[in-house]
């Protein structure tokens, strides 16, 4: 009888060979389907020998197996390739390498790859502190409408935009998400848009303070309400030295019947 291993195809002996621990027996296989170019399954092939050599730790040989693969352009293992690639070089720090690898996985443009690579190159631009370049990233994953990187996304974008003092585009990035049928963790994504109508109010009420009406006293109420408003919500956004200066130019205010209607209040919680 014809032992069964005997009909095993060859890219699953290599598999198997790996599981086993048997990394050069896996490598033999992988190079030789991975070394013909008429080989059906050469894609799948150079992508097993990338991992293999990888785990080796022979990363120069790993990536150009790699490339083999990406080569072909097969939707499946040209993208994989081409994620792997970009793991190697980011996890040697080689940012630039990196960015053009994930950037190879969206040109390959399987759809089930397309979302990782943008917030792949979302992480890149963080870390070397481009906020602009990670938001363009974080924006172009959202456009996928992958559900699974969707809501990591949403979160991560309006965290930065309220980093960088847009809240409005925070507030709508959030509404959109909220209203999709996969919003991830939505109890977090409220909460952030509750910080971005916090930071909205905190602005209207700065402009209230500032306001030409308030400046020459034509309305001390309104005056020493806005002001009031802008000092206590303040510090919900961690800014008691802001709302500590609000309080300051209320009561040292030019305007004496407004300055008085800001004591009054400031008083009722002392």
């Amino acid at each position: 009888m014809t032992p069964p291993e005997l009909d095993v195809p060859a890219l699953e002996t290599a598999r198997r060979l790996a599981e086993s621990g048997d990394l050069d027996g896996s490598a033999r296989i992988f190079a030789e389907l991975a070394a013909d170019p008429e080989e059906p399954d050469r894609a799948q092939a150079a992508v097993g020998l990338a991992v293999v050599l990888a785990e080796r730790g022979e990363l120069e040989d790993s990536r150009a197996a790699a490339r083999t693969a990406l080569a072909t352009g097969h939707p499946e293992y040209a993208a994989q390739a081409a994620c792997h690639l970009a793991g190697t070089f980011e996890r040697e720090g080689l940012a630039d390498q990196a960015r053009a690898a994930w950037q190879a996985v969206i040109g390959v443009g399987n759809a089930a790859y397309v979302p990782i690579a943008h917030l792949a190159l979302a992480r890149l631009a963080a870390t070397q502190g481009d906020p602009a370049g990670t938001e363009r990233a974080l924006r172009d994953a959202l456009a996928t409408g992958d559900p699974e990187t969707g809501p990591r996304a949403t979160q991560w974008l309006a965290e930065l935009l309220l980093e960088e003092g847009a809240a409005a585009d925070a507030a709508e990035v959030l509404l959109s998400a909220l209203e999709a049928p996969h919003t991830g963790d939505p109890a977090r994504l409220r909460v952030l848009l509750g910080i971005a109508h916090l930071d909205l109010a905190c602005a209207e009420f700065a402009e209230a303070v500032e306001s030409e009406s308030v400046r020459g006293g034509a309305d001390a109420e309104t005056g020493a309400l806005a002001v009031e408003l802008l000092a206590r919500t303040l510090p919900l956004r961690g800014r008691d030295e802001d709302a500590e200066r609000v309080w300051s130019y209320g009561l040292e205010h030019a305007d004496e019947q407004l300055a008085g209607l800001v004591r009054e209040r400031l008083d009722r919680d002392l």
